[in-house]
């Protein structure tokens, strides 16, 4: 880690967040970005056009543009992500609680969901999520980053953000939300 911190050695630091300075260049947020969207091959036109809607999928299914999902109850959190290359960082986050999505769509306190990212490829395109972490009141579908609409690096429209879980399973670029029959 010592690439971090002294600069000369960034580019030998193998195990250091892709881009290791939060708080610059506008999308960063205040958070490192490990995966960039153009990295992650998320097509940007399609999250930003009006036609974009969240799915999320049940005993019934629900479509929700991105002003519906503003409309729901937001809730603001206090949350770390911690990366499995090395770093941690805490940051404030509002969106929907992710138990309130699912029970919309007629699954039980018992449901655990899977979770499909927008991104064409990657082993963390799909992520399964127990019914721990879906009930607990601080997992969110996020939309805001400390105060501000989520940057596309960080995952815009939406994504998940969970307590005690590692980065890499909070999926960005959130495009359906699955409740295993």
């Amino acid at each position: 880690m010592a690439g971090q911190t002294v600069t000369p050695l960034r580019p030998s630091n193998l195990l250091a967040p892709r881009d290791p300075e939060p708080g610059t260049a506008g999308t960063r947020q205040g958070l490192p970005i490990n995966r960039s969207a153009a990295a992650a091959g998320v097509d940007a036109a399609e999250l930003t056009s009006p036609d974009w809607r969240l799915t999320v999928v049940g005993e019934r299914e629900d479509r929700l543009s991105l002003d519906a999902l503003r409309a729901l109850p937001q809730r603001t959190e206090r949350l770390p992500i911690a990366c499995v290359e090395g770093w941690s960082a805490s940051a404030e986050w509002t969106g929907v609680r992710l138990a309130d999505l699912v029970e919309r769509v007629g699954a039980g306190d018992g449901a655990s969901v899977r979770v499909v990212s927008a991104q064409r490829s990657g082993g963390y395109r799909v992520m399964e999520m127990p019914a721990a972490y879906v009930r607990d009141p601080l997992t969110l579908l996020a939309l805001r980053l400390n105060g501000e609409v989520l940057s596309l690096d960080h995952g815009f429209p939406a994504r998940i953000i969970a307590p005690n879980r590692p980065g890499v399973w909070q999926t960005k670029w959130v495009a359906r939300i699955e409740v295993p029959r």
